[in-house]
């Protein structure tokens, strides 16, 4: 009797009693499953255990009809690829290329999922925006030390260098980090804001346009002054159109200086206005020494005379004045001092004759003149009529 499996075999030898088995089984009576095969889970067919040429070691299973994977493969019939490989090509299952920042890809691409530690990329080769890869540790990605106020917020380190760099800063910043003003800025509250000096403040004079700290103008021009040169300088005003500074046209008042000197004789005395004595002059005191008046009461204008001569000028005029009021004065007091001298001076005229001397002066014709004192002999005597009579031990003379 041949006694085969109703179900795996096709008949038997009757000869030598051998059964026929059918495909995917095996045994003397086609019982069993073949080699690459496993039994029906609570039955007794044989299926095919369809193990994947290039991930299984083998076309062998279990009775499960698990197959035995290679390394990186993975699933029942060992057609996948494990976590952390990737279908590479037809023979095997090559591992995830992600830099240690990822343990998973795509088993079929092999682009990376997940990545780790601010990177991205097909292979976390890359860092996200506003990091840069960092030698410490070794390709890490740390976040840029660039602020988004002042810069577009990403950085790189250039060859050679071990600090990054910004890649581009906003307007108004600069430096390395973009940390600081750039020209024409100052800081403000940790924020850059562009000078403000009203545009009289040429950029090619003084680059940094204002201080960096305070934001004061630096280098005011067009006769401008103050913190944003919004002023204009002394001796200049704003135009009707409030834009430009222009020089002060100066106007000329209706009363004059006066010049007053004293008597020959008595002190000297010079008053001059208040004005006038000041060596910077202004507007007004040029009203005050020069008035002109105008039928039509419209202002007159200066020549074009700088303040320096006009004040030199006025400076000259009271130098003459006080020399000629100084020379009259000293001719006064001469003349004066002349006229008393002549009234006491002892003018005299002697005759000699043989017995007797003859006086003569100038008193003879001047009643009041004195006459005392003259002669300092004790003898002699003044007559009535004004001669004198001179005494000896000898003789008398008159004179």
């Amino acid at each position: 009797l041949c006694n085969c499996s109703s179900v795996g075999s096709t008949g038997c030898n009757r000869t030598t009693g051998q059964c026929h088995c059918r495909a995917g089984y095996a045994g003397p009576r086609c019982h069993r499953c073949a080699r690459g095969f496993f039994p029906e889970q609570g039955g007794q067919r044989c299926r095919p255990c369809g193990c994947s040429p290039a991930g299984a070691t083998s076309d062998q299973c279990d009775h499960s009809g698990k197959c035995q994977c290679k390394v990186g493969v993975t699933d029942l019939k060992c057609d996948r690829c494990s976590e952390g490989y990737y279908r590479f090509n037809e023979t095997t299952c090559e591992p995830c290329q992600c830099n240690n920042h990822s343990h998973t890809c795509d088993n079929t691409t092999g682009t990376c999922l997940d990545c780790q530690e601010n990177t991205e990329g097909k292979h976390c080769e890359l860092c996200k925006e506003g990091f840069y890869r960092s030698t410490h540790p070794a390709h890490g990605c740390r976040r840029c030390p660039c602020s988004i106020v002042a810069s577009t917020g990403t950085c790189h380190i250039q060859p050679g260098e071990t600090v990054p760099r910004c890649d581009r800063c906003r307007a108004g910043y600069t430096g390395l980090n973009c940390n600081h003003c750039d020209k024409g800025y100052y800081n403000s509250d940790s924020i850059c804001v562009r000078c403000k000096c009203n545009g009289n403040v040429d950029p090619a004079l003084s680059p940094s346009v204002c201080r960096p700290d305070s934001g004061e103008c630096i280098g005011c021009l067009y006769h401008t002054t103050g913190f944003h040169c919004e002023l204009c300088e002394e001796g200049y005003t704003r135009d009707p159109e409030g834009t430009n500074c222009t020089r002060k046209e100066a106007t000329l008042g209706p009363e004059p200086t006066e010049f007053t000197t004293s008597a020959p004789n008595a002190t000297k005395a010079t008053s001059f206005s208040t004005a006038v004595l000041n060596s910077t002059l202004s507007p007004t005191t040029l009203q005050t020494l020069f008035p002109i008046s105008s039928s039509d009461n419209s202002t007159s204008a200066f020549a074009d005379v700088s303040w320096t001569q006009f004040n030199i000028i006025i400076l000259t005029v009271i130098i003459i004045v006080v020399v000629l009021l100084m020379g009259f004065v000293g001719a006064v007091y001469m003349y004066r001092e002349y006229q008393n001298r002549k009234l006491n001076a002892p003018f005299w005229t002697i005759e000699l004759k043989e017995d007797n001397i003859s006086f003569s002066s100038y008193h003879d014709s001047i009643p009041n003149a004195d006459v005392s004192g003259l002669l300092e002999d004790d003898g002699n005597e003044v007559a009535p009529n004004g001669q004198l009579t001179l005494t000896t031990p000898m003789h008398n003379y008159k004179a």
